[in-house]
C-alpha cells in the first residue's frame, strides 16, 4: 500500500476590492500539514470557531486511526492478539466496512491490513529500517494479512488471525469530508480544503473564479506542477512512489505493496491522480489504481468511470495518460 505524501500543491490566491475576502489558517496534522482557505462573509462564523472546529476534528481522528501513537484506538487493537474483538467508534467501523469493498472490488489489491509488511520493509511505523527481506519472511507476515481476518460484530471489530489495520490510504480523505461537511454546516460556501495533500474545493473566489489546484511532477529533483485543474465540488487525491523509496543494487523499492506478493510493486506507474466527488473515494482509489499499475488500473479507471491521471517513467521523460472520466473534467 500507500503511505500518504503532500504531492498537491496550492496556487496563490490574489484579493482585490472589499466585500467577501479569502481567509485562511492552518496547523500541523498527521506528521504533515493541513490548511484552508475559504471565502469570508459578513455573518458567517468567525475564524477561531472555524479553527477550533477543523483540529477538534483533526485531534479525534488521530485518537482513533494513527499508528504512530500507542494510544489509539487502532494501535491498541493491532496490538491485541489473534480471536479478540474491540468496540469501535462509527467513523472506524465506517472506513473498515469502506476498505473491505475496496478489497472485494479490487481483488484484494486494495488492503488496509499490509502494515506489517510495511514494518517489514522498512517503511511502517513499527519499522528497523529499511532493507529487502527474504521469501520466508515476507510469507511469514503475508499470513497475518487480508481483510478476511477482520469481521465486524455490532459496535466491536474482530480479528480472527494477527492482523494490523493501517488507515494512512485513506484516513486523510475522509478527514477532508467531514471538515467539509462541518464548514457547509457553519455556512461556507467557497473553500479550499487540504489535509496532507488530500484536498477539496467548493464554490469560487471573490472575482467569481474557480479555485484552482496543481498536480505535481513525479520528480525526485525538484517540484513542478504537471497539471493544473479548475475545480468546483471535488475531492482531489495522489498516490505516487517517488518520496519514499529505497535502492538496493541499482533497485528501487518504493512503499506501494502488492498484498498479493508481500513486494513493492515493480512497474513504471509513477503517480496517479483521482478526481471524486467523496475525498474519500479519490483517496483510496488513487491507492488501488498505483497497486494496480499503468495498464490495469487504466483499464479499471475506464470500467468505472473514474477520473484518473496517470504519469509513467519512460526514458525520455514521463507519459500521462487520461481516462475519459478525467478528461471530461476539463
Amino acid at each position: 500500500m500507500i503511505l500518504r505524501v503532500v504531492i498537491v500543491l496550492l496556487l496563490p490566491i490574489v484579493l482585490a476590492g472589499c466585500g467577501p475576502r479569502v481567509e485562511e489558517f492552518g496547523g500541523p496534522t498527521m506528521g504533515s500539514r493541513y490548511a484552508i482557505k475559504y471565502l469570508a462573509e459578513p455573518g458567517g462564523p468567525d475564524r477561531a470557531r472555524l479553527q477550533a472546529e477543523v483540529e477538534a476534528i483533526l485531534a479525534e481522528v488521530d485518537e482513533q486511526m494513527s499508528t504512530y501513537r500507542s494510544d489509539s484506538l487502532v494501535s491498541r487493537f493491532n496490538a491485541a492478539p489473534a480471536g479478540s474483538c474491540q468496540p469501535m467508534p462509527a467513523p472506524v467501523l465506517e472506513l473498515v466496512s469502506f476498505g473491505a469493498r475496496l478489497s472485494e472490488q479490487s481483488g484484494g489489491a486494495f488492503d488496509l491490513t499490509v502494515e506489517p509488511l510495511l514494518d517489514l520493509w522498512g517503511f511502517g511505523p513499527q519499522s528497523r529500517g529499511e532493507r529487502v527481506p527474504s521469501a520466508e519472511e515476507i510469507a511469514e507476515v503475508r499470513a497475518r494479512v487480508g481483510h478476511r481476518h477482520l469481521r465486524i460484530d455490532g459496535d466491536r471489530l474482530c480479528k480472527d488471525a494477527a492482523v494490523q489495520l493501517d488507515f494512512d490510504s485513506i484516513a486523510a480523505g475522509h478527514t477532508v469530508d467531514r471538515i467539509a461537511a462541518r464548514l457547509e454546516e457553519l455556512g461556507l460556501r467557497s473553500y479550499l480544503l487540504d489535509v496532507t495533500g488530500e484536498l477539496k474545493v467548493r464554490g469560487r473566489k471573490p472575482d467569481g473564479s474557480p479555485w484552482r489546484v496543481a498536480i505535481e511532477a513525479p520528480r525526485d529533483d525538484r517540484r513542478e506542477a504537471q497539471r493544473i485543474l479548475a475545480l468546483d465540488g471535488y475531492g482531489v487525491s495522489t498516490s505516487g512512489d517517488y518520496r519514499n523509496y529505497f535502492e538496493v543494487d541499482g533497485l528501487r523499492y518504493s512503499h506501494t505493496f502488492d498484498p498479493a506478493s508481500g513486494t513493492p510493486v515493480r512497474h513504471d506507474l509513477a503517480s496517479v491522480t483521482v478526481v471524486d466527488r467523496s475525498a474519500l473515494r479519490a483517496d483510496g482509489l488513487s491507492t488501488l489504481l498505483m497497486v494496480f499499475g499503468p495498464q490495469r488500473g487504466l483499464a479499471f479507471a475506464e470500467e468505472q468511470g473514474i477520473a484518473a491521471l496517470f504519469v509513467r517513467r519512460k526514458a525520455e521523460g514521463f507519459l500521462v495518460e487520461e481516462s475519459r472520466a478525467f478528461r471530461d473534467l476539463e
